[in-house]
């Protein structure tokens, strides 16, 4: 076998067979990391028969028409099929009959001026045509005449009476309400992707079980009694105790269910259908497999027969287990009923956007969403990032993606419900690493994080079907563009509307922070982000204290606090540019002036959004989430000071919000 040829098949199906690092550097991917990027997407390439057989299967991969095609409304369609007549029925009902003339070896069709999921027939062949809009629904749109603002709050760290310890869709909807009076549009909340019920020790909101469906511990229940009350007293979440008591909660509410509400259960699995059922199969099998044997924790190692959700011993053992399957669909139920609970009250107390969700760059390899989609996933591989400055070694999130060839190949089905179940009750949507629309650093199973290699996805199309889906859901679209980021592709975000994120932090250039007047209008302006130091650590040095502490930085602390004089003399000069303050630098203990600052710093940014982290809005130390680190640092666990409907009322965090409004509205 030649490596030419392996390389040949690699950039025929989208591995990129070499790559840049940071400093220019190109590295070639390595035989064995193309070989097993390959056999993922279902390209066997061990031996040169396995190439051949695998290129021809490229040549052929899919019939001239595949299940699914995109196009921008109004514009002229390119297809890859013969000419001749074509029959387009509309969503509306409209049927419209032509003749798909010849272009460049396919056949082009005439603009469609509806966008929506149509069905075309031309000659013999079916497809459904997504027509989208050039341009996701926009700030604009949602809150016309305004220049709008919001926070950002982690929905663990939460409070309420009879919350239990951990945050819930109830303390959420006493936020919304409480932050919709402060003038706050939008509240963007960490990720509600559901987790493993059985495994109340993982409960990292970025490696989820499924991003279909939700954390069913965030279903707003009211939890009384003393393990309830000491649970919510504590400072940390304690997750394992939390899950155990609201489950438990849950299951005698479901089994005290009355008639009248498991008609309603009926009715919402019949209308979530198929994700719901394969979701709620996957939980009842996880917690007899994975009780009954730890090492069956991930599906792959389940007993042959259970590996294939619809399997007839799947369903054998639904029908046998119907009670518990019919219980994690009940806590759905209930999850679901309490999100939108949320999103009403925050668009009742004046919020134009209200709930901003996050959707994770993948799911856990081991989640239901894997297992119930299993022909659009790329099994035996990891998602994470190349060696860069601040990650030598690379990274590799654990994370599993979907398979790009899958999608094409069953009409971007998983996508576009996942996609959907993001929007169902929210205004907005933040995509988490957005680079991966274009391309993935994915790393073979086993294999460190440098031994992986880049792998592309259908851009365009993708791009289509959010422009898509924030229309049809009148939902904005940020993404997360921090990084690496592929050249140009800022340019493609800003063409389908989808906003970037200015950080405070990252916008300098030659040792100087830049105006927030300069920054791009079409992005989220931010102070920081859930994975850095808030305002108020930054200017104490708390993220070098905690980076020493948990050994991720050789340098000495001494020598790093004292290049932090430097910069935060550079910040608070920024700050008297841009009129945020005319006062000299407070010392590095006086953090509260420094968060006063930095809202009114953030609020004359030319960005169509400003979000606030809570944590800034508090002017608290710590952050949520130290990336790196497993138990070293409370990562996911921290609690907010106060009961979530009053955290807006401290006098200090009510001048802070006023002058952001202040600025925000007058500029």
């Amino acid at each position: 076998m030649t490596d030419q040829r392996l390389r040949e098949l690699a950039e025929r199906a989208g591995v990129a067979p070499s790559w840049r690092d940071v400093h220019g550097q190109t590295h070639e991917v390595a035989p064995p990391t193309l070989r097993a990027v390959l056999h993922a997407l279902g390209l066997p390439a061990e031996t040169d028969a396995d190439i051949d057989a695998s290129l021809s299967r490229l040549g052929g991969d899919l019939p001239e028409l595949p299940p699914l095609v995109t196009a921008e409304l109004g514009q002229p369609i390119q297809l890859r099929a013969r000419p001749g007549r074509f029959q387009l029925v509309l969503e509306d009902g409209t049927t419209l009959d032509g003749t798909a003339e010849p272009s460049d070896g396919g056949a082009v069709l005439p603009a469609v001026h509806l966008s929506g999921y149509h069905q075309l027939q031309i000659g013999d062949q079916l497809t459904l045509l997504a027509v989208a809009p050039r341009r996701c629904f926009g700030v604009a749109e949602a809150a016309p005449g305004r220049r709008p603002w919001g926070l950002a709050v982690q929905l663990y760290g939460l409070r309420r009476p009879g919350g239990g310890g951990l945050g819930d869709f109830g303390t959420l909807r006493d936020f919304a309400q409480a932050a919709g009076r402060t003038g706050a549009a939008a509240v963007a909340i960490s990720p509600v992707h559901a987790q493993f019920s059985a495994d109340p020790e993982r409960f990292s909101p970025y490696s989820p079980s499924s991003r279909l469906l939700l954390n069913v511990l965030h279903a707003e229940i009211d939890l009384r009694g003393a393990e309830a009350d000491e649970l919510e007293g504590r400072d940390l979440v304690d997750w394992p105790a939390a899950a155990r008591l609201r489950l438990a909660t849950m299951r005698r509410m479901f089994d005290a269910a009355d008639s009248a509400v498991l008609a309603e259960l009926d009715e919402f699995r019949l209308t979530r259908g198929d994700a719901l059922e394969t979701h709620a199969r996957f939980e009842a099998l996880h917690a007899s497999l994975f009780g009954a044997n730890p090492a069956q924790w991930h599906w792959r190692t389940w007993p042959e027969q259970y590996r294939d959700p619809r399997s007839p011993a799947v369903a054998e053992f639904a029908r046998a287990h119907e009670r518990d399957v019919a219980f994690h669909a009940f806590m759905q139920f209930l999850a679901d009923g309490s999100l939108g609970a949320a999103q009403r009250a925050a668009r009742d107390a004046g919020m134009p956007i209200g709930l901003i969700a996050d959707l994770a760059v993948g799911a856990d390899s081991g989640g239901s969403h894997c297992w119930s989609r299993q022909a659009e996933t790329l099994l035996g591989l990891t998602v994470g990032a190349p060696p860069d400055l601040l990650s030598p070694g690379g990274q590799s999130w654990g994370l599993a993606a979907f398979s790009p060839r899958g999608l094409v190949q069953n009409g971007f089905a998983a996508y576009l419900e996942m996609l959907r179940a993001a929007m169902r009750h929210a205004g907005g949507v933040r995509i988490d690493h957005v680079m991966g629309l274009a391309r993935l650093w994915v790393v073979p199973d086993g294999a460190s994080a440098k031994e992986g290699a880049y792998l592309s996805f259908s851009l365009q199309d993708l791009l289509r079907l959010i422009a898509l889906e924030s229309t049809r859901h009148r939902a904005v679209v940020l993404g997360e563009d921090l990084g690496t980021v592929p050249e140009g592709f800022q340019d493609r975000l800003h063409d389908a509307g989808i906003l970037g994120m200015r950080v405070l932090w990252f916008e300098q250039q030659d040792g100087r922070y830049t105006s927030p007047r300069t920054w791009t209008p079409s992005a989220a302006a931010m102070t920081s982000t859930h994975d850095l130091t808030t305002v108020a650590g930054w200017w104490a040095g708390r993220d070098i204290e905690w980076r020493k502490r948990v050994g991720a930085s050789d340098s000495d602390t001494e020598s790093s606090q004292h290049a932090r004089e430097n910069d935060r003399a550079a910040l608070w000069a920024a700050f008297r540019d841009s009129g945020a303050t005319q006062d000299d630098a407070p010392s590095r203990e006086q953090t509260t002036p420094v968060a006063d600052a930095a809202l009114r710093h953030l609020g004359t940014a030319a960005c169509d959004l400003v979000i606030i982290p809570i944590e800034d809005a508090l002017a608290l130390v710590e952050q949520p989430n130290l990336p790196g680190t497993m138990d070293e640092h409370p990562n996911w666990r921290r609690r907010l000071p106060g009961p979530a409907g009053m955290l807006l009322d401290d006098p200090a965090a009510v001048r802070r919000l006023s002058a952001l409004n202040d600025k925000r509205a007058h500029g």
